[in-house]
């Protein structure tokens, strides 16, 4: 498995990723789902988007772009998708390591995740490992999709 940027080829396996991840209502922010349309625009106006390509099939995917603007521009923000199929296999990793080094690359200082759910202990243990800092919780900051709300942590590594 190799990770790379994605081509205009593999966007109907990313849009399938995404609205996966999306439709199950745990962990993105997003509501709505992306089309053919959308989703390559979504996409396209990415700082970088990564696919972990196995073999010819995209099984996981991160976007990649500025988390504010101006004096904060250099602080960026990412989310990372794999497939429900393919969880459990380090390809969560691959992507987070990866997006880091482009994000270094690209000229960013720090990584910084706004809304990690609480109950995304996958997610925060993988994070941690890496070397991510958590900053504190925000009591209710997200809601699930059966309208209960959790607490969200951000967390942040300098690049």
């Amino acid at each position: 498995m190799i990770i790379r940027q994605y081509e205009e080829k593999d966007l109907k396996q990313m849009i399938d990723i995404w609205n996966e991840v999306v439709e199950d209502g745990i962990a993105f922010p997003q509501e709505d789902l992306l089309n053919e349309v959308s989703g390559k625009v979504f996409f396209g106006s990415q700082s970088y988007t990564g696919v972990a390509d196995d073999d010819g099939k995209v099984v996981g995917l991160y976007i990649l772009h500025p988390n504010n603007v101006g004096r904060c521009g250099h602080i960026c923000n990412a989310s990372y998708a794999v497939s429900s199929k393919c969880r459990g296999k380090h390809i969560g990793e691959k992507l987070v390591t990866d997006c880091m080094a482009k994000a270094k690359d690209l000229g960013f200082r720090v990584l910084q995740f706004n809304a990690v759910v609480e109950s995304n202990v996958h997610a925060r243990h993988l994070y941690e490992r890496l070397g991510f800092v958590q900053l504190g919780t925000i009591p209710g900051g997200f809601r699930m999709k059966d309208g209960h709300y959790e607490n969200i942590c951000p967390y942040y590594h300098t690049l």
